[in-house]
């Protein structure tokens, strides 16, 4: 069965089987995506799973005008964005409320440190490496994570970010300029 029909027997038949055969195709895809912004395996899995119910519920929307797997970046994309921005807000909170109370202590995110079959010199770097990347704007963030992470032609994230191939070029030319003086900077 290709994925048009799995798509069609989802929105007309409600078919369960055909929704995880999808969810089964991709979700390495997604999860790796929302683990390049989140940085953490376990939140990119919560990230993952709303991904996954929103194109459950949003599936009927789909035009067939790109791939599915664009599509699903897209949502990836905006869904990791989402939740660091809701992350941000309730690491301000827990600042807020730590400074009133002087006994709590904010805790440093280690996100990402979990793999334990890299030694700490590649994990060190990794995570300074991630701390550069989202320093970036958010546009070249997104650009450099589809184009190193996902390997996705200029192309491909054009039409993820829903703009022009040339725009593209633009962003990951500025997004490696800025990384480079980040790192130079965090030495």
């Amino acid at each position: 069965m290709d994925e048009k029909e799995l798509i069609n027997r989802i929105i007309e038949h409600n078919d369960h089987q055909a929704y995880k055969i999808l969810v089964d195709k991709y979700k390495r895809m997604v999860i790796s995506t929302c683990q390049a912004f989140s940085g953490n395996y376990h939140d990119a899995e919560d990230i993952a799973q709303d991904v996954f119910v929103e194109l459950y519920e949003s599936l009927h929307h789909f035009r067939h005008d790109s791939k599915l797997s664009t599509w699903l970046y897209r949502i990836s994309v905006n869904k990791s964005l989402n939740f660091i921005r809701r992350k941000k807000r309730m690491s301000l909170f827990d600042v807020l409320s730590a400074s009133k109370d002087k006994t709590e202590q904010p805790i440093d995110n280690l996100a990402g440190l979990d793999e334990p079959n890299l030694n700490i010199e590649k994990k060190e770097q990794q995570r300074a490496l991630r701390k550069a990347i989202s320093k970036l704007p958010e546009n070249q963030r997104i650009a450099i994570v589809l184009s190193t992470y996902h390997e996705l032609s200029y192309k491909e994230i054009a039409e993820v970010m829903e703009t022009s191939v040339s725009s593209v070029e633009s962003l990951l030319f500025r997004a490696r300029n800025n990384l480079r003086k980040i790192m130079v900077k965090s030495n």
